[in-house]
Order: structure tokens, then sequence, then C-alpha cells
């Protein structure tokens, strides 16, 4: 029985701070705004403060969940996980380079299993959903401002040319991050704003978060991203849409409004976002090479997964077997270039795309053990999200469109935990499971 206590030691410390699990997960979103200075992708393991904050509160609830201070996630999650698990360790087993995929093992029982489990658990209750959701608000508005200063000063990442493309805290080796950070965080202050009409809300926090919100759109147009755009857009469309569908309709009206004031009247990023916004209906017809080297990597990632159709071929065994598998096109890398690294060429590491990822390193278990998962979520939300719950359809869904052109990796790859975390607790809050709406 000492065992135990000595490994829940802190706790008692936490608590006589008024510290809960709930601010651990909060602490783990803000610190994703931390710079890291990473500058070599293609290390094997990159380990940065927002994943020592997780690991934080995997350790914290695992201790609470010994001491029967806090409930678990539920059967129905832990069955959804450990598929994951198994799917997971049977690709790591029969990889072509088991040693590397050891590495890669971990990192997705991490991202996957334990940090979305530590946050279902953690978010106990509506103060422990308000403190996550509002540190995302927070985080996003930090890399948004952050943002928006490069562009409008010029000293962000090159984007044709110029050094105008906004990409926060993060650099131009991990040119989605700031896009990332802002849709969760514009998202959630939807969700959080609307969670305060009626005649119990507080008007002056419904406006403020509306307002963030509204903010958060410039600095997103001129990440110059057009997937987190997509993904933006459905998320938005889908939360709007479960809370009013006449709310929706006016957004809608509202933001094309908007968009026309600020392009078109004010000028903000004009050319870029009308150029970018023009080649997102021309990624078949006349695609640029970012997009052909995207429809390559996933024809790349099929040929690999028909060499391993069942587990795999393990993972991080992508990169191994890339060149083996691409066709002769395939660019050797991406370009990156700012003040910080000034120019160069990132390699193509992944298929940019998890379902093809997946596929070829997990094979047909792990495919159905994610779309099994993901689904289960995405129709737990639906049906019992509310207030602002509301918040878990919509980041989920902003996951899993961006998983269609993006996958795991990059100093935002915690803040995916968290939402499967908010999904599941939404999804399935388990007996005894506190109110989160």
């Amino acid at each position: 029985m000492a065992l135990p206590l000595r490994a829940t030691a802190p706790l008692p410390v936490l608590r006589r701070l008024g510290l809960r699990t709930g601010h651990a997960a909060a602490a783990t979103v803000l610190l994703v705004c931390v710079p890291t200075g990473e500058k070599d992708v293609a290390a094997a393991v990159h380990v940065t403060p927002a994943d020592l904050a997780s690991m934080l509160l995997v350790a914290l609830v695992g201790a609470d969940l010994l001491r029967g201070r806090t409930a678990g996630p539920g059967r129905r999650v832990c069955v959804l996980l450990a598929g994951i698990v198994l799917a997971a360790a049977a690709a790591t087993l029969h990889s072509v380079d088991p040693a590397a995929s050891t590495t890669g093992f971990v990192r997705l029982v991490q991202v996957f299993v334990l940090v979305p489990a530590a946050v279902a658990c953690a978010a106990r209750d509506r103060r422990d959903l308000h403190l996550v959701l509002g540190s995302l608000v927070a985080a996003a508005l930090v890399e948004g401002a952050v943002g928006a200063h490069q562009y409008l000063t010029g000293t962000g990442a090159s984007y044709t040319g110029r050094p105008i493309r906004a990409v926060g805290t993060f650099g131009a080796l991990d040119i989605m991050a700031m896009s990332t950070v802002v849709s969760f965080g514009l998202l959630a202050a939807l969700a959080l704003a609307l969670a305060e009409r009626g005649p119990h809300g507080r008007p002056a926090l419904r406006r403020g978060l509306y307002a963030a919100a509204a903010f958060l759109t410039f600095p997103l147009a001129v990440s110059f991203s057009r997937g987190s755009w997509i993904a933006c857009g459905c998320a938005a469309a889908v939360l709007l849409l479960r809370a009013d569908a006449r709310l929706a309709v006016r957004g809608a009206v509202l933001a094309a409004a908007a968009a026309v004031v600020l392009v078109g009247g004010l000028g903000l990023g004009a050319s870029g976002v009308a150029e970018r916004l023009g080649s997102i209906g021309a990624v078949q017809a006349a695609p640029d090479q970012s997009v052909t080297d995207r429809y390559d990597l996933w024809s790349t990632a099929t040929r690999i997964w028909q060499d391993h159709p069942l587990t795999g071929a393990g993972p991080k065994a992508f990169q191994q077997l890339r060149d083996g598998h691409a066709p002769l096109r395939l660019s050797s890398g991406s370009d990156a270039e700012d003040s910080s690294i000034g120019f160069q060429r990132e390699p193509l590491l992944s298929p940019h795309n998890m379902y093809f990822l997946v596929l070829s390193e997990q094979g047909l278990l792990g495919i159905v053990a994610y779309t099994g998962l993901f689904l289960a979520l995405l129709g737990g939300c639906l049906r019992r999200a509310a207030g602002a719950a509301l918040a878990a359809p919509g980041l989920l869904v902003w996951v899993l469109v961006d998983f269609l052109y993006a996958d795991i990796g990059g100093t935002t790859t915690v803040l995916t935990s968290v939402v499967l975390g908010l999904a599941a607790r939404t999804a399935f809050p388990g007996p005894g499971g506190g109110e989160t709406r």
C-alpha cells in the first residue's frame, strides 16, 4: 500500500494550491506556444514543453485513478483506444524495421491513447471544460497576434517570394502550426460564446468571445493555409448547425460580408488570399507543385500498403520506403524560408494524409481501428454536445478534415490529443461523469 501513496504524493500539494488536473490540460495547450528552435525535422524524436506537460497530465490522472478520485474514461472509450494500441503493436512487431518503429509506437500511444484518455478524465465538469477551451482561445490570441504582426510588418515566412506568411512562434519549418492553433481557438471561442446565450448568459463575455473569434479570422487568412481554411469552414458550419441552423445562416452571411470589407474594402491580404482561394478550385484541373507532390505521396503510400496489406510496414517506415515506391517526378522536398533559418529544403517524410499514413504503416488493422475511433467519437459528439461542449464536434471535424491533407507531426500534435480527449468526454461521458455543458 505504501507504493501508491508515494506515487501520488504531489497530489495533496497540488490540491492545497487549488490546482486540478484540468490545469495540467490547460498548461499542455498553452505550452504549445513556447518556441522550441527545432531545425532538424528529420530527427527521430522531438520532445517539446507541451509533450512534457501532457505526460505530467497523464501521470496526475493516473494517480487520481489509483486513488479513486476520478472516474475512468468509460468502457467504450477504453475498447476503442485498445484497438489503436493493438493495431500499432501488431504493425511494430511486423515492421520492416522494428527498432525504428518502436519510437513511432510510443508516439502513437501518447497521441492517440494516453493523452486523450487523460484529457477525458481531466475535463470532469463544466469548470474543467471551460478551462481547457479558454486555454485554446488564449493560445490562439497569442499566436494570432504574432502572426498578424508578421504579415503587417513583413517579418513572417516566405510566400511567393515575400516574407508575409503568418507562422506565429513556430517558424517556417512548421508552416501549418499557427493556423492550427488559431483555428482551434476560433472554434473554442465560438462555442463558448454560444454557451453564453440565454437568460443566464453573460453578455459582456459573449461579445468578447465573438470579438476574439472575429479577430482570429485575420491571422488565419494570412497564414495562407488552404487546408486550415477548408477545415475551419467545415468545422464552424457543423458547430453552428448543431447549435442553431438559423444562426449558421446568419454567421455565413456575416462572414461573407466581413471578407468583402477586409479583403475588398481594406485590402488586408487581398492579393495573396484571393490567389490562394483561387488555387483551391484548381487542385484537379491545374494543381500546383505542392498539390502534385501530395498526390504522388498518396500513391506512394498506397503502393507501400499493397506490399504490407494486413499490418502495414510499421510506424515510421514510410520515410524509409518512400524512395523505392515513389514516382520519379516527386520533389525531393518543399521550400522553407524565414529570417531565422534562411532558405532550406524540408524533406517530405510522410504522405501528408493521416489516413494514407495509417494505411501504409499499420495496414488494414490500423485503418479499421482509427476509423472506428473517429466515427464513434463523431457520432457521439453530434448526439450529445450542448453548451460549451459544442466545441467538441467542431474541433473533431477540423481534425478529421485536416487529416485528409495532413498528418501528425510538429509542435501542435499534442493539440490533436486534447481534441480527441474532449471529444471522448463529450461522446461518452460514462457513469459518474461530470456535467460538461
